[in-house]
């Protein structure tokens, strides 16, 4: 066959397998559709919020009741958990010794006196002889100091007598203040030691108070709440119970320890609470409410605009172009639905709220409706009539 022929075949062949594909080149990709979102402009409100402490309800004054003298229970005088007044007897310890120790020293009282009594009277007539030079001096003197000494017998027995009364007395325990008695620790016929056995416990129960802790960095904080004299009226502190009922009254700040436990960082405040009706138990965890009335205004954004990588706060500014770049911020605290911004953003910046699990860095965005945000599609819209 003639080689002009085969070349003639070729072309015909290209030219029919040209036509085929359309005879025009592929079109080029262009670039990606801008990621619908949702937008916040930064702007700046009051801001209140509430900070919550762990806290534990204690009595303003308790007192443990020990034995100080030593001996077996004879008599309890209250029942567990009644409440007691100031002097009301509570618990006697086996009196018989201490009766019998107190009856000796006064009756050594009574010894030492008449030895005084007979020295003065030696002494008294010994000095009106010695006058009449009928007696040697030396006698007087012998006399005198008979006198002397029967004056510090007297002495010494006044001193073990006050002794005695002072260990019969506390052979009667009584109350110290008024208040509640606990549940006591020891039955009739106990022995109880002196100074080691813990007999019971009495505490006031109104007013009463709530310790928390609150960090070395709140400290000006709440030396400035302890200040406010419009604390209970401002409702600044309020009790959260374990029910998640809201105690109804109102405390104030009478006491910020004196130094900061170099162990935790944190330093004690102690909120007084009235408790007429005994709601408040000494030992019970509590919820400290807190009034945090931040001064001026605060930057707020929406909670949902912030993303967490790695323990840092991130959020996507919408710039030049509409192009979504991440910007790290900190945060401060979330009320409700929003949250505070310490540092990061600017008023008037506009940030993506909704979309932004779309959005990559440097994207371009626009701002549409949250469903299209999400990714939902939009309701399609009722025909006309």
């Amino acid at each position: 066959m003639d080689i002009k022929y085969i070349k003639l075949g070729i072309l015909i062949l290209g030219s029919v397998t040209l036509a085929s594909c359309g005879g025009q080149p592929a079109p080029q990709q262009g670039p990606p559709p801008a990621t619908p979102v949702t937008t916040y402009t930064v702007d700046e409100q009051p801001v209140t919020t509430v900070d919550t402490y762990p806290g534990v309800v204690i009595a303003l004054n308790e007192v443990e009741l020990r034995a100080q003298v030593g001996g077996y229970i004879t008599a309890i005088y209250v029942k567990d958990g009644q409440r007691v007044t100031k002097g009301q007897k509570l618990y006697e310890i086996d009196r018989t010794k201490y009766q019998a120790a107190y009856n000796s020293a006064q009756a050594n009282v009574a010894v030492a006196k008449a030895n005084r009594d007979k020295a003065k009277k030696d002494a008294d007539r010994y000095t009106k002889l010695a006058q009449q030079e009928a007696i040697a001096k030396q006698r007087v003197d012998y006399a005198l100091t008979d006198l002397a000494n029967a004056e510090s017998q007297i002495a010494a027995a006044k001193a073990n007598l006050a002794s005695a009364a002072n260990d019969l007395q506390r052979s009667i325990i009584v109350s110290p203040l008024n208040g509640t008695i606990g549940i006591s620790q020891v039955k009739l016929g106990a022995l109880a030691s002196p100074g080691t056995t813990l007999l019971n416990t009495v505490s006031t129960n109104d007013p009463i108070a709530v310790d928390i802790p609150v960090n070395q960095g709140e400290i000006p904080r709440f030396i400035q709440l302890e200040k406010n004299t419009a604390a209970v009226k401002d409702s600044l502190f309020s009790i959260q119970l374990q029910d998640n009922s809201i105690y109804k009254r109102q405390g104030r700040i009478i006491a910020i320890d004196r130094a900061v436990d170099p162990q935790t960082g944190t330093i004690k405040v102690r909120i007084s609470y009235p408790n007429e009706g005994g709601r408040l138990i000494s030992g019970m965890n509590v919820n400290l409410q807190v009034l945090n009335k931040a001064a001026g205004n605060q930057l707020v954004i929406p909670y949902k605009a912030v993303t967490e990588q790695l323990g840092e706060f991130n959020v996507y500014v919408v710039g030049d172009s509409s192009k979504a770049v991440p910007r790290v911020i900190k945060v401060g605290t979330q009320v409700d639905q929003n949250i505070v911004v310490k540092s990061g953003l600017k008023k008037g910046e506009v940030i993506v709220v909704d979309g932004v699990q779309n959005v990559r860095p440097g994207a371009v965005v626009h701002a549409g409706s949250a469903a299209e945000a999400n990714g939902q599609q939009p309701a399609a819209a009722a025909p006309k009539k």
